[in-house]
């Protein structure tokens, strides 16, 4: 059996660089050499472009270009070998949650028309790479509903996607401005901004956070952890007769959202399948288990459907985990046929991104995407729970139209502190931009194919979310006053998705540091189709930092601001 779900763009590739250019091909794209000729000259004079977004207040504010010159440079050096592709890049994006259309349905539609226009629009963000649930998650007003509401039927004759379109009653929703835009329609708006211009890619990868709990074990949608179950709370399994019917569950999904319009791009079986102690809608699957439902039920299912072409990605959780995941998935030869690749998020860790679990799993795996599917600032506010040493830096506040809060070490996670966390020492205090643009600076270093951030709007105290999972958001509202703020997170993940934009190639980047920090400076680059070459840097430090950017046989000295995100652009 073919690859069905694969790339068919993973292939050998030829790559012209310059006309002076000798290639060598490896066995697929995501490793191919280009060996230049002896003089590698590009024959450079300036730079582009340059961005920058910065605590100092620059948004994506343009820089003066640079001179390159001949010769090899000393001292602290980038170093970027446009000769030597790796992975093509699928996109940056944020994702479509019901909490975030709620919230959008506050504003007058033509402020909420900015607002799209500003994170989906060629003059805004212009994602390209996005995210959805597949019924309810934590970030639903209510949660706790599921498209085939019935006990037991298994024909799935009831199933039906209204809840995803019948808006928010101003009655019960005080404040709502528009009581018809939810999900769906905010979806459809996003097509409709797409479909206005030329550079229109949106990938839409869907997830499910659980099954309708008649198909589960313990027939709810979750089960809180309490001192009956040990404080072992959990979503349940699967019942053996119902994995089947949660294949077509799934499918029947993918029908009813193309009859609305939009096409599924890929799709995961559940979010989270180690489960979140029961906290909010889950449900859970072993690798096994997974690889049994993806070979007998969904790829088969999928390959017999109208969707063939939608892409399989498996795990969709911790990246620390993920190994586990697809030795035992993509190493079997009856499921990896029907699998595209690996889904991962960042919750093992707010300051490290585990690029050599990465490495061991691109070596393992090559022909198979990466692509991370979910990253947020979590327990955003919340009060430390029993068991934190530090309760008071545990509680953040003072974030919504504060930038100082997004530029410095002011936020924490689940495990700060918690003696009853694994590895607390992985959740350190962190800056919030520090941890986005590190984690997606070093993934495309790592063999990252794409990288979505979770809710792309949430009112101001990180909501709503109906068990109290409150979040940060690029975007964040008043839902009293109206008013919109773009937090820093918003303008870096703009900068980065305007200049790494679908089928762009990842490229070799080197870095001498020159007695710096290894965290003081985080370096990655790409390659579009016209030979323009975008340098993304991260200064994480409250000084300036002066670097070489050697390219062949040239370099230019480019000073990046204290604690900044810089983009750098080079033609070829």
């Amino acid at each position: 059996m073919k690859k069905t779900n694969n790339n068919l763009s993973k292939k050998m590739i030829v790559v012209a660089l310059s006309a002076t250019t000798l290639i060598s091909c490896g066995q697929n794209n995501k490793g191919v050499e280009v060996t230049q000729d002896p003089v590698n000259k590009y024959n450079l004079s300036t730079t582009a472009k340059i961005l920058l977004t910065s605590e100092a207040g620059d948004k994506i504010a343009p820089q003066k270009n640079v001179t390159f010159q001949s010769g090899e440079a000393k001292g602290k050096v980038i170093t970027v070998h446009p000769d030597i592709l790796k992975q093509k890049i699928i996109g940056i994006g944020s994702s479509f949650t019901e909490s975030s259309a709620y919230v959008l349905a506050h504003l007058e539609k033509d402020k909420r028309a900015e607002v799209m226009q500003n994170i989906y629009g060629d003059k805004g963000a212009n994602f390209s790479l996005a995210r959805t649930h597949i019924g309810a998650t934590d970030f639903a007003v209510d949660g706790k509903f599921s498209y085939a509401a019935v006990k037991d039927d298994a024909q799935l004759t009831s199933f039906s996607i209204d809840v995803d379109s019948d808006g928010f009653s101003a009655d019960k929703h005080p404040g709502i401005k528009d009581e018809q835009f939810d999900l769906l329609p905010m979806i459809k708006e996003a097509y409709a901004i797409k479909n206005k211009q030329k550079d229109n890619d949106l990938r839409i990868v869907a997830s499910a956070w659980t099954a309708p709990p008649w198909m589960k074990t313990i027939e709810d949608y979750y089960k809180n952890p309490s001192p009956e179950n040990n404080h072992s709370g959990t979503g349940g399994e699967l019942k053996p007769q119902y994995v089947s019917t949660y294949a077509d569950y799934l499918i029947k999904y993918l029908d009813s959202y193309k009859q609305q319009g939009i096409d599924i791009w890929a799709l995961t079986p559940v979010n989270e399948p180690h489960g979140n102690n029961g906290q909010w809608e889950s449900m859970h699957f072993t690798p096994k288990t997974q690889s049994t439902f993806i070979k007998k039920h969904l790829g088969p299912k999928l390959h017999a459907s109208a969707h063939e072409d939608v892409k399989v990605l498996i795990y969709d959780q911790n990246r620390d985990q993920m190994e586990h995941w697809t030795d035992e998935i993509l190493g079997d030869e009856e499921t990896s046929p029907y699998v595209y690749g690996t889904a991962v998020h960042w919750y093992e860790s707010t300051n490290q991104v585990n690029e050599e679990v990465l490495e061991r799993v691109h070596k393992k795996f090559p022909d198979f995407s990466i692509i991370h599917t979910e990253g947020t600032i979590d327990d955003l506010g919340k009060v430390a729970p029993e068991g934190v040493l530090d309760p008071v830096r545990f509680q953040e506040s003072n974030w919504f139209n504060n930038d100082d809060f997004w530029w410095n070490d002011n936020a924490t996670d689940w495990a700060y502190t918690a003696t009853w966390a694994p590895n607390p020492e992985d959740h350190p205090i962190y800056t919030p931009v520090h941890r986005y643009a590190r984690n997606i600076i070093v993934s495309l270093n790592h063999w990252m194919e794409g990288w979505i951030d979770w809710n792309i709007v949430l009112d101001s105290k990180g909501g709503p979310n109906h068990v109290g999972n409150f979040c940060g958001a690029p975007i964040m509202i008043d839902t009293e006053t109206g008013d919109v703020y773009y937090t820093p997170i918003y303008y870096v993940l703009s900068q980065f998705s305007q200049t790494i934009r679908p089928g762009d190639t990842a490229i070799q980047v080197d870095q001498q540091l020159d007695g710096l920090d290894k965290d003081a400076l985080h370096t990655s680059a790409a390659i579009n189709a016209d030979q323009l070459m975008s340098v993304q840097l991260l200064n994480t430090t409250k000084s300036p930092i002066t670097y070489s950017l050697q390219i062949g046989s040239q370099f230019a000295e480019v000073t990046i601001s204290a604690n900044a995100v810089q983009t750098v652009q080079v033609q070829l």
